[in-house]
């Protein structure tokens, strides 16, 4: 989700916060398969750490998109190297990404990548995800899938939480391909690989309740819930999971702990919209989940996208 880090959350050394965006949703109905592609997700890479240049660039399109891009382009064009080309080029992409610019931020980052040493391929693999991103935000899955596949061939790459988030935005694009197969095999290499990584349990559990795995379901989004137990997507997705379970009493549980810890996100609107729902006439509830639930409950295109 794993899509795109706030301009602001790329200024942290350490692995980023994870940004779950998530659409309100319609009537819960019963024991129908989800089929709609899911939004991507933002991708848990972690934050690196920022050269006196990049981090002036990423502070002045946090202030001003406009401004930030006139100073990406401006360092881009005094590039005097190739390979000095890849941070001016990657600064850009998160501006654009930013502003919703998908196609041009999928560009940028592939120029970025192209710019980076043959010599040092690990250094392409974020970028290569934040292409993936990208393409996944604009709705092009096969393109995505492509830039995560190259990003997980890259065997000098040694940071398995991120390893682990690549995993999840592919099996994002493998979704939205319509490979549920292949994308349950990415996530359960993505739960070896980031083990600790809250966002990957949560996938895990939306997946399978989408394939009608409730058993498997609650196992992943109990060990999601442990792993960030104030997470609103989170409390959410146990909700969904509980009330097609027949525990309509935790599932209320959940979905009032979502309003209650952030009352003002779109988690909370849907989490009131199901509870209005659940307060109906029992005759008339029909219990399961909508055709928009999406795969993670996130994001992006993200609210805020840029880069991870």
């Amino acid at each position: 989700m794993s899509l795109l880090l706030p301009l602001m959350m790329l200024m942290q050394v350490g692995p980023d916060p994870h940004v779950y965006p998530q659409t309100p949703l319609p009537a819960i109905t019963q024991h129908r398969k989800d089929t709609t592609p899911p939004p991507p997700v933002t991708a848990p890479i972690a934050a690196p750490v920022l050269s006196d240049q990049m981090t002036a660039c990423l502070t002045q399109g946090r202030r001003d998109a406009d401004a930030g891009l006139v100073f990406a382009r401006d360092w881009l064009a005094r590039a005097s190297a190739p390979e000095e080309r890849a941070q001016p080029d990657q600064c850009l992409g998160l501006i654009l990404s930013d502003r919703g610019d998908f196609a041009g931020a999928q560009a940028a980052f592939a120029d970025a990548v192209a710019a980076t040493p043959p010599s040092a391929p690990a250094k392409a693999v974020p970028l290569m995800a934040m292409a993936g991103n990208a393409a996944l935000a604009r709705g092009d899955g096969a393109a995505a899938l492509d830039w995560f596949n190259r990003a997980l061939a890259v065997r000098d790459f040694a940071d398995a939480p991120a390893r682990g988030a690549i995993l999840a935005d592919r099996a994002q694009a493998q979704v939205a391909l319509g490979h549920y197969g292949d994308a349950a095999a990415s996530l359960a290499d993505a739960r070896r690989a980031a083990p600790s990584d809250p966002a990957v349990w949560l996938l895990s559990a939306t997946l399978a309740r989408r394939e009608q795995d409730l058993a498997s379901a609650q196992g992943y989004i109990q060990t999601a819930a442990e792993l960030n137990p104030r997470d609103p997507a989170i409390g959410v997705e146990a909700g969904v999971i509980a009330v097609l379970s027949g525990h309509d009493a935790a599932a209320r549980k959940s979905w009032n702990s979502v309003v209650a810890v952030a009352p003002n996100s779109a988690e909370a609107q849907t989490a009131r919209g199901y509870l209005a729902q659940l307060g109906l006439a029992p005759a008339t509830v029909q219990a399961s989940v909508p055709a928009t639930m999406p795969l993670d409950h996130p994001s992006p295109p993200p609210t805020s996208p840029v880069g991870r």
